[in-house]
C-alpha cells in the first residue's frame, strides 16, 4: 500500500542527443548531458556536459558545466569547467570562465576571447534565467 517514494533527482535522466539532419530553433535546457549531431539555433544549457558532435553546427549561447566541441559553434560560451576544442571543433565567439580550463587540440580553431570572471552567480545554471541577458564583469582577459 505504502510504496517506496522514488527519489527526484537528476541522475534519472538519460543522455540527449539531438541528431544528424534535425533543425531546433529556440531554447534548450537539459539536466543531463546532451550531445548535438544537428544544427541548433538559439540557446543551449546544459547542467552536465555538453557535447556538439563532429557534424554539429550551433549558433548559440550556450552555458554547461562542461563543453566538448567536435564541430562548428557561433556565439559565447559560460562554463564552470573545462572546455574542449578538438581537432575538428570550430569556435567563433568568447568563452566565459570561472579559471583557466581551454584546452585546444592540433586543428582546432578559437575565434574570440576567454574571459576569466570571478562571480560564481555567472555560473549557476538554472532553467529560468536567459543567458544573453546576463551582465559580464571581467577582471582578466586572454585573447589566442
Amino acid at each position: 500500500m505504502f510504496g517506496k517514494k522514488v527519489s527526484q533527482t537528476e541522475d534519472k535522466y538519460d543522455n540527449n542527443i539531438i541528431a544528424e539532419g534535425v533543425n531546433i530553433e529556440g531554447r534548450i535546457y537539459s539536466p543531463s548531458p546532451i550531445q548535438i549531431d544537428g544544427r541548433v539555433v538559439g540557446e543551449i544549457i546544459s547542467k552536465k556536459e555538453l557535447v556538439i558532435g563532429k557534424e554539429g553546427k550551433v549558433r548559440a549561447n550556450i552555458k554547461a558545466k562542461n563543453a566538448i566541441i567536435e564541430g562548428d559553434v557561433t556565439g559565447n560560451i559560460i562554463s564552470s569547467g573545462k572546455v574542449i576544442i578538438t581537432s575538428t571543433g570550430k569556435m567563433t565567439g568568447n568563452i566565459i570562465q570561472r579559471d583557466i580550463s581551454l584546452i585546444i587540440d592540433d586543428g582546432g580553431l578559437f575565434k574570440g576571447k576567454n574571459i576569466i570572471v570571478y562571480n560564481t552567480e555567472i555560473f549557476k545554471i538554472n532553467n529560468d534565467k536567459k543567458i544573453s541577458g546576463i551582465k559580464i564583469k571581467p577582471k582578466k582577459i586572454l585573447e589566442y
